[in-house]
């Protein structure tokens, strides 16, 4: 019998404190390295590497931390291979340094053992709300904690830390690791109260009137529809994952299982069921290999897991019978002209219709644009909350970050924390102007 907490569990093991030191030894230390430049964060990665290599692990995590607060996070999610160690001196003709683990082990070896590095400043009697518990809202919260300032995070869902806890796959994150991170943020004496919703149970007038700045840090919507009969029968990738962190038992896994999409979430998706026990797990896109947005590394992942793959497929119906899914209908496409995009339309063949046998059909393919900005009458760019280069948006003192601001680049959840440190810097800037005139 397959057991979820084992063939689900954290796919690299932790580094012992041997190979953690033979590996930070292997570091050249480099001069303006390409690795801290390639890091959207820009952790200082030879220092901390370097701390690791002399023993100062506490000093290792600290250097981590003072660049990326969801530091424990990233060393795990963060797509390395295109950033960090992609960037590595090393990786020419060596095998570049294992960044991303060693900084797991260093902010590992701090959260172990209830080590906080860092200390609320001196009050500054201004208060700010975040609204979002994701890994913007928190990076905004803790590095205007440190500043002095009064936060209080809202959070719509029963826990903190977003994606990182709900929608990120085991294998990568446990959910144990984004909810220390949460608690270390609280430490630092924010307030996080969760299931709290704008619009619902958490009144805009309200939050505007009580709080000196306002951090939106929503994130996206749900997965959006196909729009194809019998629609009703395909999971939600994300309710899937979300269902394999926090109640893998209750997880119901087809024995022939079809993943629609193919970005990161639809890897994740398809692995869920390939290590549950599904027989033949097929991954369904409307264009190919090329124009596909799962980073190059988890599409060779997923390879290896035994996940097949169909290009230039489009499903246009789900089969079924007496309510239970037997095949997912699909046409064939071939790429026309780029489209807004900017990568090439797929375009129906006629008469290609052909039928993948299934019992069970998942669908990750993206999620929709942030609801918030049509709530509160922001202005938007196609569609996301439109920001200045101070992440302030259309209306004066509120700010945004994260995936909801991403019109452009990919979303991410190591250029959520940089928009939420970036942001609360300049929260500051407003709120430490405003302290000044009044003492003028």
């Amino acid at each position: 019998m397959i057991k979820p907490e084992e063939v689900l569990s954290e796919y690299h093991p932790p580094l012992t404190d041997h190979e953690a030191m033979v590996e930070a030894n292997r570091c050249l230390y480099c001069f303006d390295a390409p690795c801290t430049q390639a890091c959207p964060t820009h952790i200082d990665i030879p220092k901390f590497i370097k701390k690791i290599a002399t023993g100062n692990l506490v000093g290792s995590a600290r250097t981590i931390l003072e660049a990326n607060l969801m530091g424990a996070s990233c060393a795990r999610v963060c797509p390395v291979e295109e950033l960090c160690e992609g960037a590595c001196v090393l990786g020419a003709e060596h095998r570049p340094i294992m960044i991303g683990r060693l900084q797991r082990y260093a902010t590992d070896y701090v959260y172990e053992r209830g080590i906080d590095v860092f200390k609320p400043g001196a009050p500054t009697g201004k208060k700010v709300a975040v609204i979002g518990a994701g890994p913007a809202g928190l990076t905004c919260a803790g590095e205007l904690a440190k500043l002095g300032h009064s936060v209080t995070v809202f959070e719509k869902r029963a826990l903190p830390n977003g994606l990182s806890t709900y929608g990120i796959i085991v294998l990568r994150e446990p959910v144990e690791v984004a909810l220390a991170e949460a608690e270390m943020i609280k430490r630092l004496g924010v307030e996080i109260k969760t299931q709290m919703e704008l619009g619902r149970n958490l009144s805009w007038e309200e939050v505007r009137n009580t709080y000196d700045a306002v951090f939106l840090s929503v994130g996206l919507g749900s997965v959006p529809q196909l729009g194809i009969p019998g629609e009703e029968l395909i999971v939600d990738g994300l309710s899937y994952i979300e269902t394999s962190k926090m109640n893998p038992s209750a997880l119901q896994v087809g024995r022939e299982v079809v993943v629609i999409g193919a970005g990161n979430t639809a890897v994740d998706c398809a692995t869920i069921a390939k290590r549950l026990g599904a027989e033949r797990v097929t991954m369904v896109y409307r264009r190919s290999e090329k124009e596909m947005t799962a980073y190059p590394h988890e599409y060779e992942f997923a390879k290896k897991e035994g996940i097949e793959f169909r290009f230039l497929t489009q499903p246009v119906e789900v089969m079924s019978e007496g309510g239970r899914v037997t095949g997912l209908k699909c046409v064939r496409m071939r790429l026309g002209a780029p489209d807004a995009s900017g990568r090439p339309a797929p375009e129906p063949v006629p008469g290609s219709e052909f039928v993948l046998p299934c019992d069970q059909v998942v669908k990750a393919i993206g999620q929709e644009k942030p609801a918030v900005a049509k709530l509160l009458g922001l202005e938007t760019e196609k569609g996301f909350i439109k920001v200045n280069h101070e992440f302030e948006t259309s209306l004066p003192g509120v700010y945004a970050g994260g995936d909801c601001i991403r019109a452009q680049g990919s979303a991410s959840t190591v250029m959520a924390v940089q928009d939420g440190k970036l942001a609360a810097f300049a929260i500051h800037r407003r709120l430490a102007g405003s302290l000044e005139a009044a003492a003028d």
